[in-house]
């Protein structure tokens, strides 16, 4: 078992099957040691707004979930997530309400998690957009880019 896999089992997660696309194009594309992972949302496809339908609270629990969704795929393409040199970006797009303010606040359930599973590996830079629709109706997807060994 390898150290970051060790590290999951003591923060009680357990990784799914990497989830499908939603539509045509892959789950991820590795070029020159950068893994780029396809948007991904919260497992059981919660429907709705930030601000409207969920709190920032739901919001940061979904990201994570998302998190989750990214961890799922890089270990199934990379055997082990201890291939994950470091992350290095993340995007999110949050559904929100024209009201919401607090986009930050939720995509932090995804930077917190990348930071308990990788440690210091886990810090990246990122942005977060609030969007008037995503696919699906989700309340969130978020895109992320890694550095993997090859």
């Amino acid at each position: 078992m390898s150290t970051t896999e060790e590290r999951l089992k003591a923060l009680n997660i357990t990784l799914p099957a990497a989830s499908d696309p939603a539509a045509k194009y892959a789950n991820y594309v590795i070029v020159n040691g950068l893994m780029f992972v396809s948007g991904k949302g919260p497992r059981g496809n919660p429907k709705g707004k930030l601000g409207l339908d969920f709190t920032t609270a739901e919001g940061y629990e979904f990201a994570r979930q998302a998190g989750i969704e990214v961890l799922a795929v890089l270990k199934s393409a990379l055997g082990s997530l201890d291939r994950v040199k470091r992350a290095v970006k993340v995007q999110g797009f949050v559904n929100a309400s024209a009201e919401f303010e607090e986009h930050h606040k939720v995509l932090n359930g995804f930077s917190d998690l990348l930071m308990e599973v990788f440690e210091d590996r886990g810090s990246h830079a990122r942005s977060v957009f609030g969007a008037v629709s995503v696919r699906d109706n989700l309340p969130i997807i978020v895109d992320s880019i890694f550095e993997v060994e090859e």
